[in-house]
């Protein structure tokens, strides 16, 4: 009797620890039903808020530190069948070099594209998220979130981002392209270290070098421009910066390493070739000095190529 009323207390009374831990764990997995299309949200949910993970006093820290790496130079123009986007490979600490071949532009999906100026370390982390991001709503819903939909987005992880770009100078300002396929044309969008999110008609240039690569984009772009001629003033808009602005790389014929240049059209995202962009730059500083510059060869891949 003794045994089976312990027996009958097990089975019908209050459950065990170990079941009851388990029942508490599942209760915190969302149910699927839930659906959250938003990575950035689904993340927050489960209590991994991007970009606040440093502790306290750690943005203090950085503040005083001079090592932070920046990506400096990046430009975007529309030409008659899409966005051309580009960037040098430059990145620096400080007044050194910490970078030769660091990559800036960065296809977000198939119709659109993301470059990064400002703290390396943080932009590089918000691209990968802003891709998951789109994948993310492009699984759960179906379909591609709209081209003002993922700038909005976008806009989002800036704004989060403000904390510790006001505390430590961690600033981070992309520029956002992409095809419209429901316009049938490309697009361009800018920001401010507030998340602020504006459209550009024509063209548009940020970082340390942008003032006068937008300069030089300004007087020679038109809204005819065919693929090659967009590429053309995008080279040598990055020239230009360089020429003027010291933490803007220009291109590095000895080590084989020349600005990313991405096109955007209705095909999608396409990297132009690294060897198409070597002869570019040679045509471009050939005619800055009234000759033709022999073309060597790009890096291998491998060397040099990769941030």
């Amino acid at each position: 009797m003794c045994k089976r009323a312990v027996s009958s207390e097990i089975l019908v009374g209050r459950p065990v620890p170990v079941h009851s831990a388990k029942s508490k764990a599942m209760s915190q997995i969302p149910s699927s039903n839930d659906r959250n299309a938003s990575f950035s949200a689904l993340i927050e949910s489960a209590g991994r808020a991007p970009f606040a993970s440093l502790r306290h006093g750690a943005l203090e820290e950085l503040a005083s530190s001079p090592t932070l790496t920046h990506a400096t130079t990046i430009v975007a123009l529309r030409y008659r069948a899409g966005v051309v986007m580009a960037g040098d490979r430059r990145a620096t600490a400080g007044n050194v070099i910490a970078n030769r071949s660091m990559k800036k532009v960065f296809p977000a999906d198939r119709h659109s594209g993301v470059s990064i100026s400002g703290v390396a370390g943080v932009a590089a982390e918000m691209v990968k998220l802003f891709q998951l991001e789109l994948e993310h709503y492009e699984k759960v819903e179906g379909v591609q979130l709209s081209l003002e939909g993922k700038a909005t987005r976008l806009a989002n992880m800036i704004r989060s981002n403000l904390p510790a770009a006001m505390q430590s100078g961690m600033v981070v300002i992309p520029i956002f392209a992409g095809f419209d396929l429901r316009r049938g044309s490309g697009r361009i969008f800018n920001y401010d270290i507030t998340g602020g999110r504006y459209e550009e008609a024509e063209f548009h240039a940020t970082g340390s070098g942008g003032t006068y690569a937008r300069s030089l984009i300004k007087q020679r772009w038109r809204p005819d421009l065919s693929r090659e001629e967009a590429i053309d003033i995008a080279v040598a808009s990055l020239f230009e910066a360089a020429d003027e602005d010291s933490a803007t790389g220009g291109p590095d014929m000895v080590r084989g390493v020349y600005p990313t240049v991405a096109t955007i059209t209705i095909d999608g995202y396409t990297d132009v070739p690294e060897g198409e962009v070597a002869e570019r730059f040679a045509a471009a500083v050939g005619r800055l000095g009234g000759q033709a510059l022999p073309t060597l060869p790009a890096a291998p891949k491998g060397k040099g190529t990769k941030a």
